[in-house]
Formats: C-alpha cells, structure tokens, sequence
C-alpha cells in the first residue's frame, strides 16, 4: 500500500483536527511539512506529531520537500491561490470548502486544475457521514422512488466570534453551503431556484457586520422535488443536525447522533443523552471517512466523491441564496 507524502496548510483549528486524524492513518498518509504564516504552536505540532518540517511559508515545504499531495485548511481568501501553487506543481489536492466566493475565479481556478491532470477534493464531509450516506444510497437505489420534498435542519450550539463573522464571507457561504452541497447530494438532482429568507435573531452585532444569524431557505428541483433549509447561529442544546427525504415510496430520515440511543423514561421525566457540542466531535468519522476516500481516489486513481465542481455548484447555490435575501425575490441558480 503507498503511502502518500502530504503537506497540511493551515494549523487554525480545523487544520490541527486534520493533523490528529491523519495520524490515525499512518498506512495512507506520511505528513512531511505543516505551514502556517500567523501560527506560533508550528514547532510544537511538528514535534507533538513527528513532522519533520515545518514553515511559515507553505511554498517552501512544496519546493523542497517530496510531495504528492496537500491539504488545504487556511482562510478562505488563501484557498484559490494555494490551490494554483499546488496544481501547478502536479499535486493533488483536498481543499477545506468553499474554493472562493468569487464564481468566475473559481471557474478559471477549476479550468486551470483540469489542464494540470490533479484532483482537487473539497471538504464537504457530511457527504461521509454514516447517516447521510444511507440516506444517499436509499435515493439512489430508487428505494423511496424520485424525492418529492427534502429537509435539513443545521444550527450551530453557538455564534462565531466577530473577528471570524468578517471575514467568514457571510452565513450562505460559511455556514449553510454545507447544506446547500448535502441537498445536492440526498436529492440527486440540482437545484433551478432559490427562495431566502433571513434575520438577525441571535446576535445584534452581527446584523451590524452586514450578515444574518438565522435562515431559511426553500428549494425547486430539477427532478421536480421541494427542498427547505433552515439555519441558527445558535442552539443552545447541542449542535443540531438532521435530514430527511420524502418519497412516493416512503420517507428516510437521520436525527442527531448521541453517545447512545437509550432513553430513560421515569415517573416525572423522559432523559436521553445531549447530542455533541459541536462539529469536530458530530463528524469525526466523517472527517477520517472523507481523508480516507480522498486516498483511495489517488492513490487507486478513483472518481472523488465530491469534486471541484460540487465545490463550485455549492458557491452558486449560496450566491443565489444571497441575491434573494437581497432582493426579496425568488432567484433561478446560474450554472
């Protein structure tokens, strides 16, 4: 089995969760450079996790190191330039989403990768999650027949901070792109127009910084389904995620995951155990599932389970989701 030489970009959050998870895969992955040109725990991680370079600027580790391929985790506006430096070095190539909030840019970037011959994965994991995955395959083998309304609910246990709402490049293209991109996914069909609706509920100061912290969006298909999302900054019981499809042959859906289904039923009370706080502990699998099929697509030269292209349909998705807030009118998505 190859192993394959990997760079991680970005030593934020999600690029030291992706560090500790690719350590659970030594048979795929050898990390041979960590980069991060703001991170002073460089020296730290590198040592914690045997990594034997390290380097505020990442295009040192990709000129002088042995690399097959990169895992992009840095700020959103960083994302489309990396990408280039990498493909440009024929290396293939995992990107935390989105690729950029500019869709011309991102068409050009996705043109430009194709003429490299590399793969570009974008992190949507909820595609890897256990529960959306059965719902995906009940879809595609015609068990529930063509999908007539889909549903997701997604809200946070709590608002980012200001400083991140800045830069973040809105709630559509931070937050709800995840859903706009599993939607895609459970209904196997995209979407031909949006309807989106938002407020600031949660936090004042958000509404300040230009962005809303609660949203629903309503969703025509091509396949003729109804889709509905709704979004919250803020759930104060746990970090919220479901599903479901809806059929002419029956209904499938995915509650929250907990540590266990028991359900406690007393004289006075019903108990049952709180769902995850937040994402790195609801999608940990997902997040190993999706380092583990990007290897595969690799090294085995396999399709990606979700390409460059549902990178840039979720960005469009978002951008017409924006336009409709802003207009209070129902928006037709441009492909």
């Amino acid at each position: 089995m190859k192993r394959l030489n990997i760079v991680l970009i970005g030593m934020g959050r999600i690029g030291q969760m992706h560090l500790k998870n690719i350590s659970t895969l030594p048979e795929m992955f050898n990390v041979v450079g960590i980069a991060d040109p703001f991170s002073d725990k460089l020296a730290d991680l590198a040592d914690e996790y045997n990594v034997p370079k390290f380097s505020k600027d990442y295009k040192e580790l990709l000129d002088k190191e042995k690399v097959d391929c990169v895992l992009i985790a840095s700020a959103t506006n960083t994302h489309a330039e990396i990408i280039r430096e990498a493909a440009g070095r024929h290396l293939d190539i995992i990107c935390e989403k989105p690729i950029d909030t500019d869709i011309n840019r991102i068409k050009d970037l996705l043109k430009y990768v194709d003429e490299c011959g590399v793969k570009l994965q974008i992190g949507f994991n909820r595609r890897f999650d256990h529960n959306f995955a059965k719902i995906r395959s009940y879809v595609q083998n015609n068990v529930l027949g063509t999908p007539q309304i889909v549903k997701i609910s997604s809200r946070d246990p709590e608002p980012p901070t200001m400083d991140y709402v800045k830069v973040s490049g809105g709630l559509f293209f931070d937050m709800m792109i995840h859903d706009l991109d599993l939607i895609r996914y459970l209904s196997d069909s995209e979407v031909e127009e949006v309807t989106a609706k938002g407020a600031v509920l949660v936090d004042p100061n958000i509404g300040k910084l230009g962005d809303i912290d609660t949203a629903i969006v309503t969703l025509k298909f091509r396949n003729g389904a109804l889709g509905v999302i709704d979004n919250s900054r803020q759930a104060v019981y746990g970090y919220d995620q479901r599903a479901e499809v809806f059929g002419p042959k029956g209904m499938a859906k995915a509650d929250n995951d907990r540590n266990s289904t028991v359900e406690l039923n007393l004289k006075d009370n019903t108990q049952l155990d709180k769902m995850p706080w937040f994402f790195i502990d609801r999608y940990k699998q997902a997040y190993i599932s999706e380092l583990a099929a990007f290897y595969q697509s690799v090294a085995n030269d396999k399709p990606l389970v979700v390409s460059g292209i549902d990178g840039l349909r979720a960005v469009q998705l978002a951008e017409a989701c924006r336009k409709s807030l802003d207009s209070g009118k129902t928006v037709k998505v441009e492909y």
